[in-house]
């Protein structure tokens, strides 16, 4: 019977439908609240691919990694909080911690109860939930989709058997000491090693015919039949266990009985460890002293993390997006990537994040940062969430950014590919602050001057340089997705040109206009929106003429040499921050009509 189909108690409770699910569990949402820093106010990220949390320092961005690690964690001493883990530091019974996890399961589902049907993503939903009510282990529940309510039983019984039926956390602290960044590292090659030993298939290059049974499934099959020869020795044994424990809960329980089932041919592969405990990693010059990981470097260990990662996404070369693998899923969360390395390091380490779960279709990641340059947004597999401290101490997590829902066309993700190749901190909007898209580099010259020479006055001033017009609309739709109050300064250019000979050609420059206010138009209520002209283009219109050649340099000569052009530009970018319609300088307009625009260029 397929389960019921039930909505989810929360709207938008799931993902968007991009990522690829196939037989194995993905995370889905991370519900948080009374946790560290973060209170009452619940804290919702919804989990794809990958997930970058952005955000001010000391917001709550890596307790979000910590409450995943927590409850996965449950039995051991990592699974525990302590005083310091409640809010305030003192248990209180109408606040206590509190994690919920959404998780999309296919195979090694629970029973139809724990289930629910989300149907505009197809996909069958478990919620659980973990509450701490006094330091030391939480009371874990399960949300039963029949009776629409929390349930003291729980899906998948035991913390054991249902951890497997969920990514396998790999922490990543950002100052972890060095032994423990040692072990991660040498945790994901074994991971790596153990996939690539479990999916070896005979053939020429092992000396055995294709067909023929690999090695690992001979060990396997052993291990089986090892188990079977036990029970069946042991089995007069187990039977006098049975009958004893049996006359026992019959003095309670009369007609009851218990039987033994050591399931010999269940879960074989976790009976078996390919290699021991405490395996090291060596590293150094190949004919001097090899140490271990921990002696090396904060940025070598940082890059041999990379290099752990680059041969987990390696392994999922030859796989198709989202085919199935025997092995349990991950999910990597990883605080500040930036950490001690190298400019060159940075960009490879973000082509290494985005393709670990492309590339595998068994990964999943969560990551912290403060670089835009970890921000790719000609992906289609990212979400960027953005935590905040609100003004009444609440930590708050807002979906800024997903692919999906942005709708960007194939043309709007080349643009903003392109865009991210000239100027990777393109995407600093999102890290806070007031945004102001301009068109060119003479623009951005001229206000990042002038915000120099006002430190104090333009604060936390975001110039967005898209390097053309139609970059301009890309943007624009990002910003809109983000619901973002902004500002767009553009060249109004004119409606016609005359070429070479002397023809009268219409202007594709002045056609983009029209684009840019349909986007501009498009932007939420919520959102306070700006959009100025430069009549005709910039430097006609604030420094007198054009310039052909070198303009930002050209434009930063005339702010130094020119009496008032200070004064002029720092106007102008008043304009188009203010929220209360202050009025653009001479050489500039405010506009919301393609007539009124038109009118004025036939002026200048």
């Amino acid at each position: 019977m397929p389960p019921k189909k039930v909505k989810p108690p929360t709207e938008g409770a799931v993902a968007s439908p991009e990522s690829p699910l196939g037989s194995h569990p993905r995370l889905r949402k991370l519900i948080i609240k009374n946790f560290r820093c973060i209170g009452k106010q619940p804290v919702e990220i919804d989990l794809a691919e990958i997930v970058v949390l952005v955000g001010p320092n000391n917001v709550g961005k890596s307790t979000i990694l910590k409450a995943y690690q927590t409850v996965m964690a449950q039995g051991s001493a990592e699974g525990k909080l302590s005083f310091q883990d409640f809010p305030g530091g003192t248990p209180d019974n109408e606040n206590l911690p509190e994690v919920e996890l959404v998780t999309a399961v296919s195979e090694d589902a629970p029973g139809k109860q724990w289930i629910y049907h989300n149907q505009d993503t197809g996909e069958n939903l478990v919620r659980e939930r973990w509450i701490w009510s006094l330091p030391g282990d939480p009371k874990r529940e399960g949300f039963n989709a029949e009776k629409q309510q929390w349930d003291a039983a729980v899906p998948w019984g035991a913390p054991g058997v249902a951890n497997a039926r969920r990514p396998q956390p790999h922490r990543v602290d950002a100052f972890a000491s060095p032994q423990t960044q040692a072990k991660e590292i040498v945790d994901l090659l074994q991971t790596a090693i153990d996939e690539r030993v479990k999916s070896i298939k005979p053939g020429a290059d092992t000396g055995k015919s294709v067909g023929d049974e690999s090695d690992y499934q001979k060990l396997l099959k052993s291990i089986g039949s090892l188990q079977k020869n036990i029970v069946e020795q042991t089995k007069t044994e187990i039977e006098k266990v049975e009958t004893s424990i049996s006359a026992m809960i019959q003095e309670v329980f009369p007609q009851y009985a218990v039987a033994f089932d050591a399931r010999p041919e269940h879960d074989l592969d976790k009976c078996l460890v390919l290699f021991k405990s405490g395996a090291q990693l060596l590293m150094g010059p190949k004919l001097g002293y090899m140490g271990p990981i921990e002696t090396q470097g904060s940025g070598a260990r940082r890059t041999l993390l990379w290099t752990a990662l680059k041969l987990l996404a390696e392994e999922g070369k030859g796989k198709k997006k989202g085919q199935d693998s025997d092995q349990r899923p991950h999910l990597l969360l990883i605080d500040e990537p930036e950490i001690c390395l190298h400019p060159n390091a940075i960009r490879q380490a973000c082509r290494l994040l985005y393709d670990l779960p492309q590339k595998t279709g068994n990964w999943q990641v969560m990551v912290t940062t403060h670089s835009p340059a970890f921000i790719d947004l000609s992906r289609d597999n990212t979400t960027i969430v953005r935590v905040e401290l609100q003004s009444d101490g609440s930590v708050h997590g807002t979906t800024v950014f997903r692919p999906a829902t942005t709708q960007l066309s194939l043309d709007d993700s080349k643009n903003l590919k392109a865009l991210n190749m000239c100027d990777p901190y393109v995407t600093e909007f999102f890290f806070g602050g007031d945004s102001v898209i301009v068109e060119g580099d003479t623009e951005y010259t001229a206000f990042k001057y002038v915000i120099g020479e006002k430190p104090d006055k333009f604060r936390n001033v975001h110039i967005i340089r898209a390097r053309g017009k139609a970059t301009i609309v890309t943007l624009a739709k990002v910003l809109n997705h983000f619901g973002a109050h902004y500002a767009v300064l553009h060249d109004s250019d004119r409606p016609t040109f005359t070429n070479s000979k002397g023809e009268v050609k219409k202007n594709t420059a002045w056609t983009l206009n029209v684009r840019i206010l349909e986007e501009i138009n498009n932007a939420p209520s919520s959102a306070k929106v700006r959009l100025i002209a430069s009549v005709p283009n910039f430097e006609k219109a604030f420094f007198g003429k054009e310039a052909m050649e070198e303009k930002p340099y050209t434009a930063l000569q005339n702010l130094r040499a020119t009496p008032g052009a200070l004064a002029t530009i720092e106007s102008l970018l008043q304009a188009l921050l203010s929220k209360d319609g202050a009025t653009p300088p001479q050489g500039a307009i405010e506009w919301q009509d393609i007539a009124k625009l038109e009118a004025a260029v036939a002026k200048s």
